[in-house]
């Protein structure tokens, strides 16, 4: 009789996920719901303008700098694809910087790089639960009932359903909040737009930028706003044409997300009279889209009521949840993949018959978790008390999807680096050498932004990065694993060039 380990790795010994039912629609909602446009959009254009640490920015010249972040980034996406178009295995980057820097160091990037994701999935619990009790329901009058970290809970125990119910089901899922949250603000910047006091083609002017560093430092910041774009290829075992599809889709989402970032940074832009001081003011630079979004008689674009507001807050919230699930979503797919090839306890490659990957599920729902308790029985837990006048589950939020997002760029500089060999055979040389370049810079640069000048308790995050990867590297050296799924399995694999 076959036991429940035989009939989850068949033949092969290795672990398989659910039929291949993904469409090309699945994956680009992947990317765009971890990427989160309208959350970006909501809170992060200011830092490219130079509402951060460094207090250097593109400044009016904001979406400029949004465009060349965008060109580097797909430099990276073009690397992505490139491998997407040779591998199919679930391990996304983990593969590919292992082929490009070998076994050792793709285990370690993908303990990174994962760790990254389930940061993020736990940065997005804990600010669910404050921003759905503390902001959307004192706006609709809506007595909380219960505190933050109990909505919280509930938000990590619906997802945990949801990845457990099917890949599918989430990426529907994601495709639903992100394109209800993008569209409803897309058509709220061109209104800011259309009646804002001035338009120019000063935003997009260099000379704009208060010096040329400005425009350098926006560059860096915009680069995070970007992070996940991806995350299409994690599903790649589970995607109908993988070869076609995660290639079109991370691309794609970049391109799509890139137009609604500069109509964005634009909006708030010309929304506050191309004034600087005005938009990097800390009241409008804490929420510009709020800001932009409250009535008329308070300096907004919200018409006589404080309904746009309203509105605003609920697909915000939406789209919140909708980087919360990508971020899920990925972080299992990666967590089973390098379990699989034995890169951390096998045991953490059990999926359900029917294919979903539920004990990394299981382990992003208890470090969610986790996280969300610690957040409130510790106040002084990392953030130290330093962020005054930020409530403590926002001042953890951003301190978790800091190091996060920092842990992703030093594998997405890890890959671009690898790309030279890894990709030594693609017949387009220029464009490999144009994109490592690129994607090399940019990666560089973002980890550069996160350390320069960065006041307490951000200025810690990079130590926590480094103990991070060192047990990474701890990790990789006493487990060998075996030959990676993406060579024993033919199906996940193509080795054809370019």
């Amino acid at each position: 009789m076959a036991t429940e380990m035989d009939k989850m790795t068949g033949d092969t010994g290795y672990e398989r996920l659910g039929r291949r039912r993904l469409k090309l629609v699945d994956v680009v909602a992947q990317s765009v719901g971890l990427i989160g446009p309208v959350f970006s959009a909501a809170f992060l254009i200011p830092l490219i303008a130079g509402f951060n640490f460094a207090r250097k920015g593109a400044g009016i010249a904001t979406p400029l700098a949004v465009i060349i972040a965008a060109i580097g980034v797909l430099a990276l996406g073009w690397i992505v694809a490139q491998y997407a178009k040779r591998v199919h295995a679930a391990g996304s980057l983990y593969d590919y910087v292992t082929m490009g820097l070998g076994s050792r160091i793709g285990g370690w990037a993908g303990w990174v790089y994962y760790g990254g994701t389930l940061l993020l999935s736990s940065a997005i619990a804990v600010l669910v639960g404050w921003f759905l009790r503390d902001n959307v329901l004192p706006a609709f009058e809506i007595d909380p009932i219960m505190p933050s970290w109990a909505w919280s809970l509930i938000y990590v125990g619906l997802v945990f359903l949801v990845l457990a119910a099917g890949v599918q089901i989430s990426t529907r899922l994601q495709l639903l909040l992100a394109l209800v949250s993008v569209v409803v603000v897309l058509g709220f910047f061109i209104n800011v737009i259309v009646n804002a006091p001035k338009n120019s083609i000063d935003a997009f002017n260099p000379a704009s930028a208060p010096d040329y560093t400005g425009i350098l430092f926006g560059v860096l910041y915009g680069v995070l706003i970007f992070v996940g774009f991806e995350t299409a290829a994690n599903l790649a075992e589970e995607a109908e044409q993988p070869k076609r599809a995660i290639p079109k889709a991370v691309l794609l989402s970049v391109a799509i997300v890139s137009v609604f970032y500069v109509i964005a940074a634009y909006a708030q832009v010309a929304g506050f009279g191309f004034d600087l001081a005005v938009l990097t003011s800390p009241d409008v630079a804490a929420a510009p889209l709020f800001a932009l979004g409250s009535p008329d008689a308070a300096g907004g674009y919200g018409g006589s009521s404080d309904l746009m507001l309203k509105v605003l807050l609920v697909v915000v919230l939406l789209d919140v949840m909708a980087v919360g699930l990508g971020a899920a979503t990925a972080t299992t797919r990666g967590i089973f993949a390098l379990a699989r090839d034995r890169k951390i306890p096998g045991a953490l490659a059990a999926t359900t018959d029917g294919g979903n990957p539920i004990a990394s599920a299981l382990v992003v729902a208890v470090v969610s978790a986790a996280w969300v308790l610690s957040t409130f029985a510790f106040e002084a837990l990392f953030a130290n008390g330093v962020l005054t006048g930020v409530p403590h589950e926002l001042g953890m939020f951003q301190w978790i999807s800091t190091l996060g997002a920092f842990l992703i760029m030093v594998v997405y500089g890890t890959m671009a680096l690898g790309a030279f060999s890894g990709l030594g055979d693609h017949p387009n040389k220029v464009g490999l050498v144009v994109s490592g370049l690129l994607g090399l810079a940019v990666a560089v640069g973002a980890i550069f932004g996160a350390i320069y000048k960065v006041q307490p308790p951000f200025d810690r995050v990079w130590l926590w990065a480094a103990v991070w990867a060192a047990l990474g590297l701890l990790v990789t050296l006493l487990l060998k694993g075996r030959e990676p799924a993406r060579q024993a399995l033919a199906d996940l694999s193509t080795g054809e060039e370019g």
